[in-house]
């Protein structure tokens, strides 16, 4: 997963342009993908797909030619979707121009100007007190035009058409916990699974717009989304953080909480808000699909967020590691939660003339797994899922879904 960082970190994404291809491309080399490019001018619900942004080079020079600020060094040295420029001018004509953070003096900051024409360049404050007196060539070489929007879904096929999403921004350029070490998190989640319960539907697109570009074009058949996290910031050493969908109490809610209560990991669980990632466009009222939203340290939390501290250095294997195992513990969960309603109802049933003790000899949890057998028959009532039955019991999940399919198998639940 990290050298997977470390590999998408030179590209300079943005919300489309031929950055983004390239990142889709280097994910495609270990899934398979299905790349979507929709036209510049499409009406995507409230909103229109813009024109594509691509750059080919940009700098600001002094009178020798020596390149004061570049960006074939860091590409958040220019302001996404900068307009082109190429004309000398004075620091006075210039400084409006240039950005950084004066509270963080070594770092350059990450900026955009998706939907107004404007330019721009980005670099340290220390960096800015340093720069020699002009005049300064300054120039953008990039293309504002009509083209696409470019995102695109692995699909891993399940038992069920019923799908988990997980969705994760691919158009911030060279920024490695928001939001490379999500792509990277997802790639390796979605190569594990194998003949999962839930069809598990992955999407790689830029935020915002691009979340709200394939909900337009999902509309007819959003129904199919049961459950769904958005992932990002995935790889910095901060305890997990989960912010809960807006229904607060949806399935993957639960499950989510119950998995990271359960492991004695440290972590957070917030309320919805309607901002941050793009679990607030697939929450929207008109939506309001369970999905939520899975970060280590949260949205603008850190002090390298959204600068060139963002780096893969900041990032690190263990962290990417825990949160990966954090979502395979959900999806375990998740793809076994069923309700069952209690065939044998009135009074306890036989256990033993069914087999369903023998059936446990030998195991290291025979009592546990007992026990679990009891608590289903008993909650099994067709309004306790598994995943009720073992936060009222105290068991394991996997100790209550193993009891409840030896009693299916028997006869004596019904999903």
């Amino acid at each position: 997963m990290h050298d997977l960082v470390e590999r998408l970190y030179p590209l300079c994404r943005s919300i489309t342009g031929d950055g983004v291809r390239q990142t889709l491309a280097v994910v495609g080399e270990s899934l398979d993908l299905d790349v979507h490019e929709v036209p510049t001018g499409t009406q995507v619900l409230d909103w229109t797909v813009p024109q594509e942004w691509n750059i080919r080079d940009a700098y600001v020079a002094d009178a020798a030619g020596n390149r004061l600020i570049d960006f074939r060094k860091l590409n958040l040295h220019v302001v996404g979707y900068s307009v082109p420029v190429h004309e000398w001018m004075s620091f006075d004509d210039l400084r409006p121009h240039l950005h950084t953070i004066p509270e963080q003096p070594s770092l350059v900051p990450y900026r955009t100007s998706y939907y107004s024409p404007a330019w721009g360049f980005c670099l340290s404050e220390n960096d800015l007190l340093a720069l020699p007196s002009g005049p300064y060539e300054v120039m953008i070489d990039s293309t504002l035009a009509d083209g696409h929007l470019t995102y695109a879904e692995h699909v891993v096929p399940g038992q069920v058409s019923d799908e988990v999403i997980i969705t994760c921004h691919t158009c911030h350029p060279s920024l490695a916990n928001d939001n490379l070490a999500g792509i990277a998190v997802a790639v390796e989640l979605a190569q594990r699974l194998k003949n999962p319960w839930y069809t598990y539907r992955f999407v790689f697109a830029p935020g915002t717009i691009g979340a709200i570009t394939w909900l337009a074009r999902n509309f007819d058949t959003i129904e199919r989304v049961k459950h769904g996290v958005v992932l990002a910031c995935a790889g910095d050493e901060g305890a997990l953080t989960y912010k809960k969908s807006r229904r607060g109490d949806a399935e993957i809610d639960r499950v989510v909480r119950y998995v990271l209560e359960t492991s004695g990991r440290d972590h957070t669980i917030v309320d919805f808000s309607p901002y941050g990632y793009d679990e607030r466009q697939y929450c929207s009222p008109g939506f309001n699909l369970g999905v939520g939203s899975l970060t280590r340290t949260p949205y603008a939390g850190y002090p390298e967020y959204h600068t060139s501290g963002d780096n893969p250095d900041f990032v690190s294997p263990g962290a990417m590691t825990d949160t990966l195992e954090t979502l395979w513990e959900v999806v375990g969960v998740l793809d076994r939660n069923r309700t069952y309603v209690n065939q044998s109802p009135y009074g306890e049933p036989q256990l033993g003339r069914r087999g369903l003790y023998d059936s446990l000899g030998g195991r290291s949890d025979t009592k546990q797994a007992q026990l679990a057998m009891l608590w289903v028959l008993n909650l099994s009532d067709g309004e306790h899922s598994l995943l009720d039955i073992a936060g009222k019991s105290g068991l394991p999940f996997s100790a209550v879904a193993d009891a409840a399919r030896a009693l299916h198998d028997a006869g004596l639940v019904k999903e």
